[in-house]
């Protein structure tokens, strides 16, 4: 790709988001949080005199992996004011208040004058591009001006274009300080194009999620909901997981009905009672409603109409056997009450999050599509924490043995928490370099 094309295929990107806008609601805040933006970003910036470090996510995921260094670059360098920048609403629109950044703002689109009138605004000390975040005229702009770039939990792939002969690609590698990549064959990729200012430091979401641990909220409908019961967390659930996971549980989890509750527990003989916390990836009013029609054999009970106040509301919480939750910011903790999580997104675009399940020590289930991406899932596969399914027949067989074989889940605890305590210290590794230049 030479700069030209790169430049029409941001334009053209750009086009299209605002053709879509009227119709669908993320173009729709895509372009309007990068309204008026220089305008905006003169205002907020004119008025500071601290030195600027300058964190950038895509979305809510890359926001994870960079949280926890931006609170240690916070607590080590307290003069600093942060920025933070998104380039996708659904990180943006979610952490918008995050109290740690000083300012939060949508990046704008990668020209060439747009990069240079947010530097010269901006004026950033120290730049953080967090993980797969590649923007030519940004990095130029910030290569031109000697200020430190940095990618962090980076990971790269053979079949990437940097490693295809791309001289444009290859470039704006070249223009950044230093990598901190995830794993050694990311090393050996930079080092295959002659970049050896790589440093191995592991994945800052292993940093993150190990706080969960002694952070995890109290939620009293949880507790409610669950009583003595074991539970199914399915985390971040799409329809194409609900499809698979519905007719699966019908003859697992015990409803009304006796002849659905046929699963009983090997140590007791006793039924063993399996409830399901759903928690959609999209909480959107038709999301919800196809939860509630694929599981209509069984009682199911939307989070947000429990009133723990009400001893009706509380009576028909725990005659439930499904809790979908129908709002945002509660799955790290949920997964502290779970027995099994299932995480959802392999079957579609990508499989989500399977780290925050990991550290409360649990069998973490997947679809056998689209993981292969994710080290970490990868990873738990071949230590056998983690298995990737494909139809009803594997799943049911092997939520069968989970939820009755007590050893046999155990170990797999074993396996997901070590995995967790093992891999972290990322931050700390590139706070230190840090030091060195700051």
């Amino acid at each position: 790709m030479k700069s030209w094309l790169y430049d029409a295929s941001l334009w053209g990107y750009w086009q299209g988001i605002k053709i879509a806008a009227p119709f669908l609601e993320k173009a729709s805040l895509f372009k309007e949080g990068r309204k008026n933006w220089k305008t905006e970003l003169q205002e907020k910036f004119k008025k500071i005199k601290q030195p600027v470090a300058w964190f950038h996510c895509a979305s809510l995921g890359e926001f994870e992996q960079g949280r926890p260094l931006i609170e240690a670059f916070k607590e080590e360098y307290p003069h600093y004011k942060i920025l933070l920048t998104f380039f996708s609403p659904s990180g943006y629109e979610i952490r918008k208040n995050y109290d740690k950044a000083g300012i939060i703002t949508y990046l704008p689109i990668d020209t060439k004058k747009n990069a240079e009138f947010f530097i010269k605004t901006v004026k950033p000390k120290v730049v953080f591009f967090v993980k797969y975040e590649f923007w030519h005229h940004f990095i130029e702009e910030t290569w031109r001006r000697n200020i430190p770039l940095f990618s962090v939990s980076t990971i790269f792939r053979a079949e990437q274009h940097f490693f295809k002969g791309n001289t444009f690609s290859e470039k704006m590698l070249r223009r950044f300080t230093h990598f901190f990549v995830q794993n050694e064959s990311s090393k050996k990729l930079l080092e295959s194009i002659n970049i050896q200012n790589v440093s191995i430091t592991g994945d800052t979401r292993f940093d993150r999620v190990a706080t969960i641990v002694s952070q995890q909220k109290e939620l009293p409908i949880l507790e409610k909901f669950i009583g003595q019961d074991k539970v199914l967390v399915i985390g971040s659930s799409w329809k194409e997981d609900i499809d698979l996971l519905a007719p699966t549980c019908k003859s697992m989890v015990k409803s009304k009905l006796e002849n659905e509750a046929n699963f009983k527990h090997k140590t007791n003989d006793e039924i063993a009672r399996i409830k399901l916390v759903i928690a959609p990836h999209n909480i959107a009013e038709s999301d919800i409603q196809h939860i509630e029609q694929a599981f209509s054999f069984l009682k199911s009970q939307r989070y947000s109409k429990v009133n723990l106040e009400d001893k009706n509301s509380i009576q028909k919480l725990q005659k439930a056997d499904v809790l979908i939750i129908d709002n945002i910011g509660l799955l790290s903790s949920i997964y502290s009450y779970g027995y099994v999580a299932y995480i959802g997104g392999a079957f579609g675009k990508g499989l989500h999050n399977i780290l925050e399940a990991a550290t409360f020590g649990m069998p973490i289930i997947f679809g056998n599509k689209k993981y292969q991406n994710f080290k970490e899932a990868t990873d738990l596969l071949e230590k056998k924490g983690a298995f990737a399914v494909s139809n009803q027949k594997e799943l049911e067989e092997l939520l069968k043995n989970l939820f009755t074989d007590e050893y046999f889940r155990e170990q797999i605890n074993e396996i997901t928490r070590e995995y967790v305590i093992q891999n972290t210290g990322a931050t700390s590794q590139i706070m230190d370099f840090c030091k060195t230049i700051l």
